[in-house]
């Protein structure tokens, strides 16, 4: 891979940390912080495909690389959901 394609490839993951994030109504972080969670969340996203057998679409191919898009966003939202949830948890704010 390339380093426009990585760099590709970073941006898209940051834009799919960002919605999921914001889907969940709760901000981990910034701008490296989204790329994290979006690459996270396309882990959790493919795991939760793998599980149910679900299909997979809107995948964007990068340089033979594919970004399955609409996991990770899902899967950044239940991601970002567990860290809100354990912050609160621990930080004793209810």
């Amino acid at each position: 891979m390339t380093l426009f394609g990585f760099l590709i490839l970073l941006l898209i993951a940051a834009i799919c940390g960002g919605i999921g994030q914001s889907i969940a109504g709760y901000n981990i972080g910034g701008c490296l912080v989204s790329i994290i969670v979006g690459f996270i969340g396309a882990y959790i996203g493919l795991s939760i495909v793998e599980k149910f057998d679900l299909p997979h679409f809107f995948t964007i191919d990068i340089q033979g690389k594919p970004f399955p898009v609409i996991w990770a966003i899902l899967g950044s939202a239940i991601f970002t959901l567990i860290v809100a949830l354990l912050r609160r948890i621990f930080t004793g704010r209810v």
